[in-house]
């Protein structure tokens, strides 16, 4: 994958870490044996893709294929594939504290709360790592065009060890996750980024 796409996805994938306290941080249905099955099934009300039903003017497209006959470039497989690589990288960059590294890569109010994570646990003297014990999973959950801004929500199933250090000790937690991420971009701006909107919980 080129040099441009990993800093456009890495952008995207902001979000996850703050949610390591909240959303992420819970544990989902979802077993490892259950993956190999899950692999090889459809997601159920998830879009796949539709650019060959693309009519010449745009008119009634909705989806994948309005947003593709608005920006040819679009690529569902490498927006999702680098999409994963960008969650681990963010996510280790949240629990080592790396604000360099997120804050040229988040909105400002997602950077914010992320500070605002990180300085609480700065201030207790509580230091994190985290190891993933699976490359992330990633589903296209939907994608809308409204005018010209492109929104697309992914599924994300990921399984990862933290491990948190401080005065009482080493904790270690493994843990299972499951959450939508809405990006948008408008398709009329030259920037090439996705912008974080939206995380929430979602079913394993």
């Amino acid at each position: 994958m080129q040099v441009l796409e990993l800093i456009i996805f890495a952008g995207l994938a902001g979000v996850v870490l703050y949610q390591l306290y909240a959303v992420l941080g819970r544990r989902v249905g979802r077993q490892p044996e259950d993956a190999a099955a899950a692999e090889k099934l459809p997601a159920a009300g998830r879009q796949a893709p539709v650019a060959d039903q693309l009519e010449d003017d745009g008119v009634g497209l909705t989806g994948l294929a309005a947003i593709k006959h608005h920006d040819p470039s679009f690529d569902l497989g490498r927006f999702l594939a680098g999409a994963k690589g960008a969650y681990e990288m963010v996510v280790r960059a949240f629990a080592a504290g790396d604000r360099e590294t997120l804050k040229n890569l988040l909105a400002p109010n997602v950077m914010a709360s992320f500070e605002g994570a990180i300085a609480e646990r700065e201030a207790a003297g509580t230091t994190e790592t985290v190891e993933f014990l699976h490359p992330p999973r990633a589903d296209l959950e939907r994608a809308d065009l409204r005018g010209d801004t492109a929104s697309v929500t992914v599924r994300f199933l990921a399984e990862f060890r933290s491990r948190t250090k401080g005065a009482e000790g080493e904790a270690v937690d493994d843990k299972r996750t499951a959450e939508l991420w809405t990006f948008e971009r408008s398709l009329k701006s030259r920037d090439p980024n996705w912008i974080l909107v939206h995380v929430d919980a979602a079913e394993a």
